[in-house]
This record gives structure tokens, C-alpha cells and sequence, in this order.
């Protein structure tokens, strides 16, 4: 993991970060980012930015898409629709897979193409990556196979280790 550059944001940036941040369903932007707090700007190569609060990774954007970092989901459980997926694909899944209808479970009500999810463990709970729905929880009952949620960060991938590293 290749660290591009590490910088604290000025207030003007944070604050629109902040109004990025209400878009995201289901997330506290006070949980997220307190105003009393500095907030940091860490850039990994291959475009990741990953934004830090206390050393702690909060957020991280991918693909141009702002996500909540998975260090935060374990902080503040329940935040987000999740897809419960059998114990058979978490290994796929924390490798970075993305999701197929087979190894799904169960998907929460209401989410819907486009959705930002969290995939957690049937056994457990807990979550093993963040991603994006591909289709609705509507059209995924129907489905029995192809991708549904498309992984964008995975337990051990960059992000995950450097937040295992600060």
C-alpha cells in the first residue's frame, strides 16, 4: 500500500464533506465527523481517499463514489441496509468478490439499484465489506443467479489496513 499524500482538510472542505455525508442513508454526519474535530485526508494510490477522525478511518471514497470505511460500521452498527450472505461466501467476499444471488440470505426491505449496503455474515453479524446494489431487493427475489452487489471495500483490503495501521 502506496501512500500518495496525508493532510488535514480546511474547514471549507469539511463542510462539504459534511453535506456529502447527509446523502449517504442512515448515517449521522455529527457520528461521523463531530465539528470539533480535525478531519484528515489520506490518498492511496489508485485514487482512493480515505478521511480520518482521531487516526480513525471514518469514510473512504472509491471510484469516485463516497462510502462509509468498515472500521466506522463496526463503531455504529445498523447504519446501513445490509445484505446477510452464507458462511460458504465470505471467504470470496473478504478476497474482494462481488456478490451473487446464490450465496444471499436474506437482503433488507427497501433497498434499492444504486444503494450503498453493507454485507455481513449470517453467523455473526458482522460486517465483512461495503457495496453497491446492482438491483433492487424487489428484483433480486426473483433472481437465482448473477452478480446483485457490486464490493467496493473488503475486510483486508488497503483501506482496511491502514486503518489497521495508524
Amino acid at each position: 500500500m502506496v501512500i500518495r499524500g496525508r493532510r488535514f482538510l480546511r474547514s471549507k472542505i469539511v463542510k462539504k464533506l459534511r453535506r456529502e455525508v447527509e446523502t449517504i442513508p442512515g448515517f449521522d454526519v455529527e457520528e461521523l465527523f463531530p465539528r470539533d474535530r480535525g478531519v484528515e485526508l489520506v490518498e492511496l494510490e489508485g485514487g482512493v481517499e480515505v478521511y480520518l477522525v482521531d487516526g480513525r478511518a471514518h469514510l473512504c471514497r472509491i471510484g469516485g463514489r463516497l462510502v462509509p470505511a468498515l472500521p466506522s460500521l463496526l463503531a455504529m452498527p445498523g447504519k446501513l441496509p445490509r445484505v446477510v450472505i452464507d458462511m460458504g461466501a465470505v471467504p470470496h467476499i473478504a478476497n474482494g468478490a462481488d456478490v451473487m444471488a446464490p450465496g444471499i440470505v436474506k437482503v433488507d426491505e427497501g433497498v434499492k439499484q444504486d444503494d450503498v449496503v453493507v454485507i455481513v455474515d449470517e453467523r455473526h453479524g458482522k460486517p465483512i465489506a461495503v457495496g453497491v446494489a446492482l438491483m433492487s431487493s424487489e428484483e433480486r427475489g426473483s433472481k437465482k443467479k448473477g452478480k446483485v452487489v457490486r464490493n467496493l471495500h473488503h475486510v483486508g483490503d488497503r483501506v482496511w489496513s491502514l486503518s489497521r495501521r495508524l
